[in-house]
């Protein structure tokens, strides 16, 4: 049967069943003449699926669930499309972003060339009193010309504003007039200690700056700052970035702490404009220790449980997690242009002991940073002989990065129960991994396939927005093709993934860090109505394609939320972005995708 006769029976089918008392009978939305990859090993494809009440219903062909519509049903006729199911970015930091609006995001930008015009073009329309920003996102081995801009380069594109280019956590250019700014070289400048400003042999700086991941950080907060209005139109030109690769749902994995960095989020919340399902662990600073700040905050200030929905008009809306398991002293920061950092590891057993033993009392579930294997080692050895005291007892904790866990380790953090959050950043930086360390050494990070093979609960994460972009689909196209941002060979061909399971780490595996696993990552009854149609077929396209791919459709708890295309009609409209001088309103937050 034709789909024009499969939609001519449904309507048919409908139209005889009797009204009286049926106002919400039907499907909510139906989605038909699709090509499916709906998760589900019991039902691998179909070609279309029925929403009701932000759920799926019912999956199958076009005959069978064109029947379930009604006189309200939403049709989306996919024209052959391929469907997914939405994308969990299990860890990033979506809130961290109050000044996205501000910023020129250098995300996909081909050549070095475009990257500096666009700077010069946003330092002739930004007003005094305002910096020219890049903030993460980028790497110099995404450039034709596969090298960072020089310090003449810079000050010829902004000779006239304050000027801060960052590279992920690794290394901060600034202009003199960003410098002067802040006072650097006075005794105005506050006692970063962590930060290094580079001099010549005169002894004059030069604008390089190097640190790690709180110097920045801290070196941010010099700058101006949005109001409130600007922070949120931030969350929204954030989220609907997001939305445009098909993410649906994300854990914020750290951000300035609850409840300061939800104002805005929880602003958006009850009038349905924060399109996206999210988690978060808290993180608090400005005590001696981290956790027992976090403890406190979430027991005193603002009192919640984990697994709290903060957000109920929603499933998995906005809920509690736990902590982010992290103190300064324990923290090796991943910065692949010099060699690893390496912690002390009574520093690690303190930590353990005295931090993540309170946490476990409590039952609540942590997600601790760790990078190198050579600190996750002593790690595990604290947190099994903690484990024999204090028990876990299937309490959910994870290792967020991992980039260079062993296979022996990686079947120690199963045995406690634990999952692990890997994330992109040999895509992008992987050149610079390979001459700190070597090709050999680069071709095996992280453990992919013995990862998977595994079967410990597994996700792919971006860590956006500064370590590495925030578009997902560069991290499939590394795994699936093995080739970092500049086409360099990063992962050796044993240690790449098939399409399918890239894209479950995005899905299905993301789910377990949710306590989602029976709601979210597949298109299938019972499921979470959170899907995305796509530009091209991400099965079938050529493999240089994959990184290109992104949404025509997201919807979100049934709700279109992102439309371009044949469906841009169908996308909300978004209020006018603030400032008016953003560099979001020209350029986009991801390259050619304004």
């Amino acid at each position: 049967m034709s789909i024009e006769s499969a939609a001519q029976a449904g309507h048919a089918a409908v139209s005889n069943q009797p009204r009286s008392g049926q106002a919400s009978s039907g499907a909510d939305l139906i989605v038909f003449n699709a090509n499916i990859f709906t998760g589900n090993l019991a039902q691998p494809a179909a070609t279309a699926f029925a929403v009701k009440n932000g759920r799926i219903y019912s999956v199958g062909g076009d005959r069978e669930i064109l029947i379930l519509q009604g006189p309200a049903t939403r049709m989306i006729d996919a024209s052959g499309r391929r469907v997914i199911p939405g994308i969990n970015d299990a860890h990033m930091h979506l809130l961290n972003e109050a000044n996205y609006t501000y910023n020129v995001r250098w995300d996909g930008v081909p050549t070095l060339r475009l990257a500096l015009t666009m700077l010069k073009e946003q330092a002739d329309r930004t007003p005094d009193g305002h910096w020219v920003k890049v903030m993460g996102g980028w790497s110099p081995y995404q450039f034709e010309e596969n090298r960072f801009p020089t310090m003449e380069e810079l000050r010829e594109a902004a000779p006239h504003r304050p000027l801060h280019v960052q590279y992920a956590y690794n290394r901060v250019f600034m202009n003199e007039a960003a410098m002067k700014a802040i006072g650097v070289g006075t005794e105005d400048f506050p006692d970063f200690q962590v930060l290094e400003f580079e001099r010549d042999e005169k002894g004059d700086h030069t604008g390089a700056v190097s640190g790690d991941t709180f110097g920045f950080l801290s070196l941010e907060t010099l700058m101006p700052q949005p109001d409130l209005d600007e922070q949120l139109s931030s969350l929204i030109q954030t989220i609907h970035g997001l939305n445009r690769f098909g993410v649906t749902s994300v854990f914020d994995c750290g951000s300035r702490g609850y409840p300061d960095a939800h104002v805005t989020a929880a602003m958006l919340m009850p009038e349905s404009r924060f399109n996206l399902r999210m988690s978060f662990v808290d993180m608090q600073f400005g005590s001696d220790s981290m956790v027992d700040a976090e403890i406190s905050a979430i027991t005193t200030t603002s009192p919640m449980s984990p697994g709290q929905n903060l957000n109920p008009s929603m499933a998995h809306g906005h809920v509690f997690r736990g902590a982010k398991a992290l103190e300064t002293e324990v923290h090796d920061h991943e910065n692949f242009d010099r060699p690893a950092v390496i912690l002390d590891p009574k520093r690690i057993h303190r930590h353990v002991e005295q931090d993540i033993a309170k946490l476990v009392r409590r039952r609540i579930p942590f997600r601790m940073h760790i990078s190198y294997d050579e600190n996750i080692t002593p790690f595990l050895d604290a947190l099994e002989k903690m484990n024999e005291t204090t028990p876990l007892d299937g309490l959910k904790w994870s290792i967020e990065h991992a980039e260079t866990i062993t296979s022996e380790n990686i079947l120690r953090v199963k045995t406690l129960g634990g999952g692990i959050a890997l994330d992109p950043k040999m895509a992008l930086h992987g050149d610079g991994f390979m001459k700190t360390y070597s090709r050999e050494k680069a071709l095996e990070t992280p453990r992919l396939r013995a990862l998977v093979d595994s079967g410990i609960p597994l996700a792919m994460t971006t860590d956006a927005f500064r370590a590495t972009t925030f578009n997902p689909w560069v991290a499939i196209s590394w795994m699936v093709t093995g080739k970092s941002v500049s086409g360099n060979q990063v992962l050796a061909e044993d240690n790449q993934l098939s399409r399918i399971e890239a894209l479950n780490l995005f899905t299905k595996g993301a789910a377990w860090f949710t306590d989602a696993q029976a709601e979210m990552g597949r298109i299938a009854p019972g499921n979470l109505a959170d899907f995305a149609l796509l530009d091209r077929d991400y099965i079938t396209v050529p493999q240089e394609e994959i990184k290109h791919v992104a949404s025509v459709l997201t919807v979100v708890d049934g709700r279109v939320v992102f439309g371009a295309e044949e469906f841009i009609a169908l996308s909300p409209e978004l209020p006018a972005i603030l400032p008016v001088w953003s560099p979001i309103k020209h350029y986009g937050g991801y390259y050619a995708q304004p």
